[in-house]
């Protein structure tokens, strides 16, 4: 699997919150974007924010905005926006919401009539709750989009990216790849961790990106 090779629509999650999914999300955007392709990015719940421009706004977001060579309305690119940077459903019992999966699946599917890639990047990772019944995979299921995993290169990596997997098999949900994203510089070992990863994902990373000092 290469970057090539990837969907036209496909669903960025990660091993853990903090391991580089916006970067790494921006950076297959502008790669589709190179090549002529109109590209927008989606974060459908999103915490930690400030108010700016009359209205809530997530760094995430604005780097996803900003790397879209397509205007969408800002309530399709990022329906749901909470202020505290805690789990999404905790932020949104605080503002008396409840995240409904259909409203960001409403949204997706009109992303998808403007652009011709749509890459929508989850919260935290596969299994962070989104209500009191639903999970990001849930969405991930109702989207029905293949799993792009970011894999934060540091120590407990490995574990992380096999139970991640794992939750993917079990609950039949499809993968297409996995990205390796140097978050820590001082990482032991890391080509040693790299070929492990190999070996059990069974695949090569699609990308791997080498540490910039970058935010996740």
């Amino acid at each position: 699997m290469t970057i090539n090779s990837l969907p036209r629509h496909f669903f960025v999650t990660g091993t853990d919150t903090g391991v580089g999914k916006t970067t790494v999300t921006v950076r297959l955007m502008q790669h589709f974007a190179a090549q002529g392709l109109k590209v927008v990015g989606m974060k459908p719940v999103a915490s930690g924010c400030e108010w700016v421009d009359g209205r809530w706004q997530n760094d995430d977001v604005m780097q996803l905005t900003a790397a879209s060579n397509v205007q969408a309305p800002p309530e399709l690119v990022n329906p749901y926006c909470f202020q505290p940077a805690i789990a999404p459903h905790l932020a949104a019992a605080q503002a008396g919401v409840e995240i409904q999966l259909d409203v960001i699946k409403a949204a997706y599917t009109a992303l998808t009539g403007l652009a011709d890639v749509v890459i929508v990047e989850g919260a935290g990772g596969l299994l962070v709750p989104l209500n009191e019944t639903q999970t990001m995979g849930d969405l991930l299921r109702m989207l029905e989009l293949p799993a792009l995993l970011v894999v934060g290169m540091r120590l407990g990596c490995i574990n992380h990216a096999l139970l991640t997997r794992q939750v993917l098999q079990q609950q039949q949900l499809s993968f297409c790849g996995w990205v390796a994203n140097q978050v820590d510089p001082e990482m032991r070992m890391q080509p040693e961790n790299l070929q492990t990863l190999v070996a059990w994902l069974q695949q090569p990373p699609v990308l791997h990106l080498p540490y910039l000092g970058q935010k996740a």
